[in-house]
């Protein structure tokens, strides 16, 4: 066989194997695409009423379970929860210890350099609560000049106050339940949260010291475009799959029946 001949067969016998190997590579590829899901693991913080949180008696319960719950059966698999600290959320998710986050969580291009999102399950703008007696009458930068304002550590809400209220002071916890009682107790001169979690604890015996004094504007750049259920990135297909859920529920008349036993609105939002 002549030079010519054997690097000619050479470079058919490299294309050859490079071929097999990359069918071999979109096969896998398609397998795991293919995956089968048939129970999925739920992270959420369950100290977020009325979203998630945990009754004395130790049941995990809210608008955020009810409607895992039925996203869950709708995609006929079965749901796991499994409460999580908020600032252990993702770490937990990028490690495999759950598969999925419902908690409140929303869809910001920060969050998606570490995981990715299925589309919105809700979204409401954030609000500003004060004590009963407080003297400031308006939820904006000026009103709430000189404030000691409390938010919760991690959230987009504690961005947002850092970010925006740039004239009061800013004073991060790591529940929400912990600036609550510092906004009672006097610590505190406004905390800045989602208008819902606000609004269900001023409802409250516990809220009954505070009241809401407004909302303000949500900032796509900081609150992102909604709430979604947050999965690994290499779990597009569990995400597409809850996309396609909650599309489900809200045709159906599900997501309204859940919607309807805590809000007095629609929680998807626009």
């Amino acid at each position: 066989m002549t030079p010519a001949k054997n690097l000619q067969r050479g470079i058919q016998m490299g294309f050859m194997r490079f071929a097999t190997v990359a069918t071999l590579a979109l096969l896998a590829s398609t397998q795991v695409q293919a995956k089968e899901w048939t129970k999925v693991r739920i992270g959420t913080e369950a100290s977020y009423p009325p979203f998630a949180y945990t009754t004395a008696d130790g049941k995990l319960v809210g608008f955020e379970v009810e409607l895992g719950n039925a996203l869950c059966a709708e995609l006929k698999v079965e749901c796991e929860w499994m409460p999580v600290d908020w600032d252990g959320l993702i770490p937990g998710l990028v490690a495999g210890k759950y598969d999925t986050i419902m908690a409140s969580m929303s869809i910001t291009p920060e969050r998606k350099q570490r995981i990715q999102f299925s589309e919105k399950y809700y979204q409401t703008p954030p609000g500003v609560a004060v004590p009963k007696d407080s003297k400031i009458t308006e939820a904006s930068v000026e009103g709430m000049d000189g404030a000691l304002v409390g938010a919760q550590v991690g959230a987009t809400h504690a961005v947002f106050a850092e970010d925006i209220l740039t004239k009061s002071e800013v004073s991060l916890y790591p529940t929400a339940d912990e600036y609550k009682l510092d906004l009672e107790s006097g610590r505190l001169d406004a905390v800045v949260d989602d208008v819902v979690v606000l609004s269900d604890w001023l409802k409250s015996e516990d809220g009954n010291c505070c009241k809401l004094l407004g909302t303000m504007s949500p900032i796509p750049e900081i609150h992102g475009v909604g709430v979604g259920v947050g999965v690994r990135k290499s779990d597009q297909d569990l995400a597409d799959l809850f996309s396609k859920a909650v599309i489900a529920l809200r045709e159906n008349g599900k997501y309204k029946e859940i919607n309807d036993k805590y809000f007095d609105f629609d929680a998807y939002g626009e």
